[in-house]
Order: structure tokens, then sequence, then C-alpha cells
């Protein structure tokens, strides 16, 4: 790895939840942040001001995952700002809990253009980019080993998220980058609270042995030990942060 000075780490989807909560530990650690948002502007800015506040370096870039020249435009605009890549996580993803029988056209190409299409177009960047040594971390979800009715288009997106970890990791030989994957269980975010009821809410709580729900400060400890220098052994590999649920 780069030393600590010249380390960077882009996070996607970073303006809220998990990807805030990744975003500031990595900034904790010592890295010059991306905070990558495709909308929320105002809270990316929020976020690059609280981690700049404490004394990390961080930089909101603009960028919709499932555009390559975005994506393009994006490893660009951080290079400039911050320098080469050192860490990418792809943490920018949507889920609609629908059945197959509802699920529309627009809204299955709307989850495999963010979850499959927006890391396909990351990494393939990040093939060319990436510093020798760096960490990319994807992310899967629990959900796919618990085949719950809904989540089959949503599962399908992270099975082929799961494919590129382990294909991704074996292309980059030689070059000492590790691609891994961390698949979260329930995490209590806002996305993941909104439009559930107390009791939905205390019954995946009470699913994992720890019978509580994941927070994102969890997740985005996981997220820092794959980018750190002591998972370097750690490649190809999908870990499942869940709390023992699945």
């Amino acid at each position: 790895m780069q030393s600590t000075q010249q380390k960077v780490a882009i996070v996607t989807g970073a303006s809220r939840g998990i990807g805030a909560a990744v975003a500031q530990r990595l900034a904790r650690d010592g890295f010059g942040v991306v905070v990558n948002y495709a909308a929320s502007a105002s809270e990316a800015e929020t976020l690059v001001a609280q981690i700049t506040a404490t004394g990390g370096r961080a930089v909101a870039i603009k960028a919709n995952v499932a555009s390559a020249a975005e994506v393009r435009q994006l490893f660009e605009e951080t290079e400039r700002q911050l320098g080469k890549v050192s860490v990418l996580v792809n943490n920018a993803g949507i889920m609609t809990v629908q059945s197959v029988l509802d699920t529309t056209d627009a809204l299955y190409e709307r989850m495999f253009d963010i979850n499959v299409r927006g890391t396909f177009n990351t990494l393939r960047e990040a093939a060319s980019r990436m510093a020798e040594g760096g960490r990319i971390i994807n992310f899967s979800t629990t959900a796919l080993a618990m085949n719950l009715p809904g989540y089959a288009t949503y599962n399908a997106t992270k099975a082929a998220v799961e494919s590129y970890t382990r294909v991704f990791a074996k292309e980059l030989r030689g070059r000492n980058i590790t691609v891994n994957a961390v698949a979260p269980g329930p995490v209590a975010t806002e996305l993941f609270l909104n439009g559930k009821t107390p009791e939905q809410i205390a019954h995946f709580a009470s699913l994992p042995p720890l019978q509580r729900l994941g927070e994102p400060e969890d997740i985005a400890a996981v997220v820092s030990m794959l980018a750190g220098p002591d998972a370097g052994w750690v490649n190809g590999q999908i870990l499942r942060a869940n709390g023992g649920v699945a």
C-alpha cells in the first residue's frame, strides 16, 4: 500500500447510511476520501465538512455510477484533487422489495443499472487506474443466503456482484490488489427502517443470535479491516457481516 499521506479512497453512494459511515471511518484511518453521490449534494457536502472539521481530507464528487462516462470523470477528478486511488468501495446501490410478478421492466433495469452496471463501471476503471497494492471492496447482501420472497431481483444483482468479485480478484494477478465483498445483514439505516412497522423492525432485530440490528459503524469496521494492511492475504472472498443471521 502507499504511505498514509498518499492513500486515497473512493466510496460510492457515500452521502448517507452505510456509505457515510464508511467514508468517516476511512478518513479516521488516514485516507483522503472521495464522498461520491448521485443526487444528495447537500448531504455529501455536510459529510465532507464533518470529516474536514476533525482533521481529515475529503471531497464530494458527483457521479452516477451507472454511467461509464461519469465514472471515468469520477476517477479523473479524484486523481486531480487527491491523487491516485488506493481503495475503491462500491457501496452505491438500491433495493426494492417486489415479487417477480410485480417487478416492472423499469424497476428491473434500474436495479441492474445501479447495482451491477455501476459496479462493473468502477471495476473496469479501477483496472487501469488503481495504485499497485490497492484494495477493492464491493457490497453484496446476506439476503442472498436467506431467499426471502420479494428479494429475487435484488438478490440477482448481488449474485452478479459476488461473481465479479471472485473473478476480478484473479484478473488483477501480479498487481497485489485485493478484491473482496462485504455482505451485510439487516442494518439500522434510514433506508432499512423507513416503511417498516415497529413489529417488523423487532422481528429483523431478533433474527441474529446477537439479537440486534447491525449499525452502519459495524459494516464500516469490516470495510476498514479489508482496506488495511492486515487483510493483505484476504482476496476474492465474500465476508458475511450479519451477526450470525445466516
